[in-house]
């Protein structure tokens, strides 16, 4: 199938997570690309201050209203007031998410709930509300749902993110296929390491996030990752040319060619991956695993 979605110039663009990080930088790029853009965020006030910076550089911002894309009644009033001003997308990214990691021991169970309905119901509401009306007009189109390197391999203290980006995937993966008659292209973003705002709230269960150690690990972190404006243009380049697969970082391409083609070089780098976290593990995790024990 050729591309459905080979530039962007006067096409409609529905961002989610649109006022900070990957989102932003999306939105501004298809803004400066001559897009009609169409955003929602959770935060009102920082989507509102994005929208009116769009619009100050001559972007156009055909609606810019607040939603919480796990909540399936928000998503519906988001689409009814879309559908009003605009009609049906071209474009549909589903850029919103959060990040929580943790041992099992150290999640708790609303971490696992919320993940997923933030990360995977929300992409799904979302879908529900914007693929259809795309399908019925006709004009092909463009999916793009952005899971993680969570998504692809297995990395320590990810299983309840992981659930939501495999699930994520699992999603594409289908659509991909079933969208491809109606020429709606599904692309899945991989990212790896992105500089954005979640880097700084970032929660990982039974970890102080105000300890040297976390904050030296978190400074390594951003010293490595990629500017979200370096991960959109790998997002659009992926969209104008119909790419399933999307990374924006090499690292992330590499790690998930040895998974599928050298499978003991990837269980061996997922050992030492588990090995180094472990045994950086509070203290406080490592009492806990002794008052358990004494217990029994």
């Amino acid at each position: 199938m050729k591309p459905p979605v080979p530039d962007l110039a006067g096409r409609k663009v529905l961002v989610t997570g649109a006022a900070s990080g990957i989102g932003r930088a999306v939105a501004r790029q298809a803004a400066a690309a001559g897009a009609v853009l169409h955003l929602t965020d959770l935060d009102a006030d920082a989507l509102a201050k994005v929208a009116a910076e769009i619009e100050a550089d001559g972007g156009t911002v055909a609606v810019a209203e607040p939603a919480d894309v796990s909540d399936r009644d928000a998503v519906r009033r988001l689409g009814a007031v879309v559908a009003a001003r605009s009609g049906s997308m071209d474009v549909v990214l589903n850029v919103a998410g959060i990040a929580r990691w943790g041992t099992v021991r150290g999640l708790e169970h609303s971490d696992w709930r919320d993940l997923v309905e933030v990360n995977l119901m929300g992409p799904i509401h979302v879908i529900e509300e914007f693929v259809p009306p795309m399908v019925d007009a006709g004009r092909g189109g463009q999916l793009v749902n952005v899971s993680s390197a969570a998504g692809i391999i297995g990395m320590p203290w990810h299983a309840a993110y992981s659930a939501s980006k495999f699930g994520l995937r699992g999603v594409s993966e289908v659509l991909r296929f079933d969208l491809r008659r109606h020429r709606i292209g599904v692309s899945l973003v991989c990212p790896g390491g992105v500089d954005t705002g979640l880097v700084e709230t970032i929660r990982i269960a039974g970890v102080d996030s105000q300890s040297k150690a976390f904050r030296r690990a978190r400074a390594g972190f951003q010293k490595r990752a990629v500017t979200p404006e370096h991960a959109a243009a790998a997002i659009w380049k992926g969209v104008r040319r119909n790419r399933y697969w999307v990374y924006t970082s090499f690292d992330i391409r590499f790690v998930h060619w040895v998974q599928r083609y050298f499978p003991p070089g990837y269980v061996l780098a997922m050992r030492v991956l588990g090995y180094g976290a472990n045994r950086a593990l509070p203290a406080v995790e490592r009492a806990r695993r002794s008052d358990l024990a004494e217990l029994r």
